[in-house]
């Protein structure tokens, strides 16, 4: 396993096409990888989340079971002129590996928070249809109830701390909640667009199954994955 950090150049044309079409930047980061890893969930698959760290710094992270060659993305969306690559590999799996049930960790996570409804006006009985959260207080619900399969525990904040809201009670906020809609090719008509909700969830959590956490480090959490949604990544407890 591989984690990538790629700096974008938001003064670029293509960079700017990149990062306002999920679509496309799907495309861009697959073709860093000549073979890339069959998608029937039984191994790990290409991740990637775009990061707007300060005004100034964008950055693209990408999982992936190989390592990628992003020369491509360096020509459209980095500075081809520099010496250096554009981007940074690590070897993620020793990293993986060394950890820990109990461990505690900052994290970040991109993800399409979703439920299914059945309309008013739909036929008794009718299949019932995906839907996004768009309040933060549901977001939060939709993640907690995906941490025990997923190995990890949203740590709660101290109790003496007064509580105002339902986020108030975990060390969780929900941020740059973003609706998204575009179109797919071959799609030709407007009713045939992909839409969803994408939002990022900054937060401290405790490992509880290091199997079932390493998985979700590698598989995503999720729907939406080749959208940009589903990547979570650690960091030292005290911050991001």
């Amino acid at each position: 396993m591989y984690l990538t950090r790629f700096r974008v150049n938001t003064g670029r044309t293509e960079a700017r096409r990149l990062l306002g079409s999920p679509h496309l930047m799907h495309g861009a980061v697959n073709m860093g990888f000549p073979d890339r890893p069959p998608r029937d969930g039984q191994g790990p698959r290409i991740l990637w989340r775009v990061d707007r760290t300060t005004a100034a710094e964008t950055a693209l992270f990408i999982v992936s079971p190989t390592r990628p060659d992003l020369t491509h993305l360096v020509e459209q969306a980095g500075w081809p002129a520099l010496e250096r690559p554009g981007w940074t590999t690590f070897a993620y799996g020793q990293f993986l590996d060394a950890l820990a049930a109990g461990d505690i960790w900052g994290f970040r996570l991109t993800a399409n928070p979703v439920h299914h409804i059945r309309l008013p006006q739909d036929a008794p009985g009718a299949r019932t249809k995906r839907a996004a959260h768009v309040s933060p207080r549901y977001q939060m619900q939709w993640l907690l109830k995906r941490q025990e399969k997923a190995g990890f525990e949203v740590l709660p904040k101290p109790a003496d701390r007064q509580l105002t809201q339902y986020g108030d009670a975990y060390e969780l906020i929900v941020r740059d909640q973003q609706p998204l809609q575009f179109r797919r090719p071959p799609a030709q008509r407007a009713g045939q667009d992909v839409r969803f909700t994408r939002v990022t969830f900054d937060g401290r959590l405790r490992i509880t199954d290091t199997d079932a956490f390493r998985r979700t480090l590698t598989h995503g959490l999720g729907k939406s994955k080749a959208y940009g949604c589903g990547l979570m990544t650690l960091a030292t407890a005290g911050g991001q």
